[in-house]
């Protein structure tokens, strides 16, 4: 049986933005701002969901709620920012998603200062600490503009490798292409041109808030970036609250072994191929 093929479209959700300061004051030296960020996403079934009534497509939908609906909060100053999940329960079990929480992003810290991120990786009950610089980003940053609740903003594009935005995913054709490179290494082999996929990305980013931060990889831009689409994804932020009462810590993860987004993929595509070659065994 072919595997299901999740295939994530986010919607843009109505929003609500509120400020705890206007606009029009000073940026101060020491603020702090919190963006909440919100997504929507859709099952694709393929063939496989042809054969399924409408009934069986809402149940596994339901199951899958906490894929499917996702919240994020962005906080961040002028330097540093940190970009974390809001974990739900499963709308079935009531169990958070084991299996999908092994291929998702963990907690991300990012400093624009120093060019680097750490961020939290968990994989079959062992910790991660991935270390590397900030994924290079060649903006191209137009003259477009559109409001964004309170907010006016300025579009701009970038060609981004997809491997460098889903690092920390897995897909069976990870073990395929994996394959493809170890041959082309091979002093016998022909040299094979490999082609690298590129994700379009376009951003929406507001000079209101000069910061060079962002959702998720998405940073650089000469304002907070308020919305992001790639691919079929898009992320929009929902609430935006600046100086709030209460400050919170922007301090990077410290727990888990030390390593690179590159040896991460390798290490849990690696693992995925254990898995499969030892259930083969045993079917055998």
């Amino acid at each position: 049986m072919k595997p299901i093929v999740l295939k994530i479209s986010v919607l843009v959700l109505t929003f609500f933005f509120s400020s705890t300061n206007t606009i029009e004051k000073p940026v101060a030296q020491e603020f702090q701002g919190k963006a909440y960020y919100v997504s929507k996403s859709s099952l694709e079934l393929g063939s496989w969901g042809a054969r399924m009534s409408e009934a069986q497509k809402k149940q596994v939908q339901s199951r899958l709620k906490n894929r499917l609906e996702k919240t994020f909060v962005l906080t961040f100053n002028k330097e540093e920012s940190i970009f974390k999940e809001d974990e739900k329960l499963d709308a079935i079990s009531g169990a958070t998603d084991s299996w999908g929480k092994n291929f998702a992003a963990g907690d991300q810290y990012k400093n624009v200062k120093t060019n680097t991120q750490v961020q939290k990786q968990e994989f079959y009950g062992k910790q991660f600490l991935v270390k590397d610089k900030l994924q290079s980003i060649d903006w191209k940053i137009g003259s477009e503009t559109k409001q964004i609740g309170n907010y006016t903003c300025f579009k701009a594009v970038a060609l981004i490798p997809t491997s460098e935005l889903n690092w920390y995913t897995f897909s069976w054709s990870d073990v395929q292409n994996t394959t493809t490179e170890n041959e082309s290494e091979t002093p016998d082999s022909e040299t094979k041109t490999l082609e690298i996929p590129l994700t379009q990305v376009e951003a929406w980013y507001t000079m209101q808030i000069p910061v060079r931060h962002g959702p998720s990889e998405y940073w650089g831009l000469p304002g907070l970036i308020l919305e992001v689409s790639a691919g079929d994804t898009t992320m929009l932020c929902s609430k935006l609250i600046m100086n709030p009462d209460e400050k919170s810590k922007i301090e990077a993860p410290t727990r888990g072994k030390e390593i690179t987004k590159k040896l991460y993929k390798k290490t849990i595509t690696e693992k995925m191929q254990e898995f499969r070659n030892n259930r083969g065994r045993r079917r055998g």
